[in-house]
């Protein structure tokens, strides 16, 4: 579920629009206000007043003959607090299914979940009730009013329009609500929620499915394997928590426990968090402990079972107190037990001693032969940069250049090799194997298309600036600058030289140096990495830089170009990687800089030159930007006031390029988060916590 998925138009007529597409929603909620204004439920309690009984639902409503208050007590809330809570969960969930759906569809699955989910739970309570169970006897009693069982209806049956993991997201986020909420507080209330949801869940996606033209959805994937036991742990900690704040008497007996203190509600939560983690990640031991203590829950209830079938059987005069809660907590461990062992393929995630990335790892070299053998895109260099770990594929035909940061594995550029795509499919699996979440980060455009053939997302979040060298001529008006610049470099005696840094004489390497720690202290936080290299990185024999110096020898700008291979291992184009200047020295030295390069590349064979991608920058085109990418921006936004990032890209359109998209490819919005984090740190390594403080407060 994106954003873009449920946003509305944001502009001056986005009421109308909402209110023309959300008339039911915008219908029951004016009913709802005037009722309340009109019988002043808005100011005084309603289950107070003389004519509560007259519009409220319940069993006395219906043994009484007053049936109107099914149609009646949805309009009303009990306190006024209430009307917040139930307009504004009205607005939300049955707004949102008719924003979706479709009005007759949120419609009736909102009206007909209401009634049903009323209907079976006095129904049920008409049934038990004068049993002997306290509980029902005490439910059976009590009025209710609100539409909040229709509201979770309509959204339950919404859910089957979502793509996975959503869809079972949200899923299980209802059935958490409805199940801790009717085995621990037990209201009437709580009774119609569950049976709504659960009928709407059973029932509803059929529904939507033939009407929608929506697939039947498959096998469980690992990923909602694992959610589905991380559920069942987080209801069971969700009880003990309502049962220690608020122990009452609920259906299935007394929740609370005067035995208990707050130590082991603690201690509960954290052995809790500690497996969710686990078994959110795949981790076999965390896999390993749940199966043994839901076994051990297991065997604890089948133990008392037997101990209660025998004691009745020896003594039939036996009293046999109701087992309550214990028979629901048995349930639980059970479901998860059974769950753990059905879906065991999915916790296959070694532990960190053991945890090895199967297909292989391989050193610097062979990532180059593979690129050289195999040619690739403007960035693919960087892939060589030797603070990368690099995945190779089981046929050693290809591998992909990836850095661990915040437990993503992030990828740079496209895979190597003559399958990117089947390549990024066996990275996608490794990493998770290896407990991480995988992404590719600057891919191209045609990888981006073949991701998301593979069932990968994407999200634009550069643009790579490409100036084609064939038919390059410094003419006309667009070019005036860079002439400038070339004029002015004969006339103050600055000269370009194209140079392999690593060869060059101590005092020219050490210029260089000074010049890129001066361009660093400027900015106040260390030098950028990942996609940004520094002078380490041009000392590569197999980078060119380019030098910008006077008749003195002194060095007034330096650049750094990498190859771009093409598949026959020749160099077909360079990419622009570090670009520095002396502060005071020659003012347009990297216009000089850049456009001397490009002659001599082009004499030298070459066809392109990519001035790189700013990274987190665009052009400002007419294409859509995906609500994805907003939060890859801000990241961008953050950066910008420091290093320019956005200014830079600006400066490279003097140079007339013609624009590529560069992507991040992911799997799920929900790794977003995550990922962003992983960016922060990959692009700043070593910077600390205050560096990272900073550069939020610099927006």
């Amino acid at each position: 579920m994106t954003t873009a998925e449920i946003a509305v138009p944001a502009s001056p007529r986005a009421l109308p629009t909402v209110l023309r597409r959300l008339p039911f929603t915008t219908a029951v909620t004016v009913v709802m206000i005037v009722a309340g204004i009109a019988t002043g439920a808005f100011w005084r309690a309603a289950e107070d007043q003389p004519w509560y009984p007259w519009v409220a639902y319940g069993v006395p409503s219906l043994v009484e003959g007053r049936w109107w208050t099914l149609f009646s007590g949805p309009f009303f809330a009990v306190v006024p607090l209430f009307y917040v809570a139930m307009t504004g969960s009205f607005v939300l969930l049955v707004g949102y299914s008719e924003w979706r759906i479709g009005t007759r569809l949120a419609a009736a699955a909102a009206v007909i979940g209401q009634l049903v989910g009323i209907l079976a739970a006095l129904g049920f309570l008409l049934a038990v009730r004068g049993i002997g169970w306290e509980w029902a006897d005490r439910t059976a009693g009590l009025l209710d009013v609100g539409f909040s069982a229709g509201s979770l209806a309509a959204v339950a049956v919404t859910s089957a329009t979502l793509r996975p993991p959503w869809r079972l997201r949200l899923r299980l986020a209802l059935g958490l609500y409805v199940l801790a909420s009717a085995v621990y507080l037990g209201t009437l209330a709580d009774l119609e929620h569950l049976v709504s949801v659960g009928i709407a869940l059973a029932v509803g996606p059929r529904i939507v499915r033939a009407r929608l033209g929506i697939p039947r959805p498959g096998r469980p994937s690992r990923r909602e394997w694992r959610l589905l036991a991380v559920f069942l742990l987080v209801l069971m900690a969700a009880g003990s928590v309502l049962a220690f704040a608020l122990p009452g008497d609920g259906p299935l007996g007394a929740t609370g426990d005067d035995e208990t203190s707050w130590i082991d509600v603690v201690i509960t939560l954290v052995f809790t968090a500690l497996l969710v983690n686990g078994l959110r990640k795949g981790h076999r031991v965390a896999w390993r402990w749940a199966v043994g203590l839901s076994g051990l829950n297991l065997f604890l209830g089948v133990l008392v079972l037997v101990v209660v079938i025998i004691a009745a059987t020896l003594d039939g005069d036996v009293q046999i107190d109701a087992p309550g809660m214990f028979v629901a907590d048995r349930l639980a461990w059970t479901v998860l037990f059974v769950l753990l062992v059905v879906g065991r393929r999915a916790w296959r995630v070694p532990s960190r001693r053991k945890r090895k990335a199967t297909g292989g790892v391989t050193d610097r070299d062979t990532a180059v032969a593979l690129l050289e053998r195999n040619g690739g895109g403007s960035v693919s260099w960087m892939a060589t940069w030797p603070d990368n770990q690099w995945f190779v594929t089981p046929d050693g035909a290809a591998c992909v250049a990836w850095q661990p940061h915040a437990g993503v594995a992030v990828g740079l550029g496209d895979p190597i090799g003559p399958s990117p795509g089947s390549a990024l499919t066996e990275f996608g699996r490794r990493s998770e194997t290896a407990g991480l979440v995988a992404c590719l980060f600057s891919a191209s455009d045609a990888m981006a298309r073949q991701a998301r053939e593979h069932g990968w997302l994407t999200a634009q979040v550069a643009e790579d600036t490409l100036i084609d060298l064939p038919d390059l001529e410094f003419r006309g008006k667009a070019w005036q600058d860079v002439r400038s610049a070339l004029n002015k470099a004969g006339k103050q005696g600055i000269t370009f030289r194209l140079v392999t840094l690593a060869e060059e004489k101590y005092s020219v390497v050490s210029q260089v140096r000074e010049i890129s720690e001066q361009w660093v202290g400027e900015k106040g936080l260390p030098e950028m990495g990942f996609t940004l290299g520094g002078v380490d990185e041009a000392l590569d024999p197999h980078v060119k830089v380019g030098i910008a110096q006077d008749a003195e020898g002194v060095i007034h700008g330096v650049t750094s170009w990498m190859p771009v291979y093409a598949e026959d291992g020749v160099v077909r184009g360079r990419t622009l990687d570090v670009m520095r200047r002396r502060e005071g020295g020659f003012r347009p030295v990297v216009e000089f800089m850049i456009a001397s390069a490009c002659l001599a590349f082009r004499e030298d064979g070459a066809t392109v030159v990519s001035l790189s991608g700013a990274p987190l920058a665009r052009t400002d085109g007419d294409g859509d930007t995906a609500a994805l990418d907003r939060m890859l921006d801000t990241l961008g936004a953050r950066l910008e006031p420091l290093y320019g990032f956005r200014s830079l890209h600006a400066f490279k359109a003097k140079f007339q390029p013609r624009y590529e998209p560069m992507h991040l490819v992911y799997r799920d919005e929900a790794d977003l988060p995550r990922i962003g984090i992983a960016l922060t740190r990959a692009y700043l390594p070593e910077s600390s916590t205050r560096d990272l403080l900073r550069l939020a407060r610099a927006t």
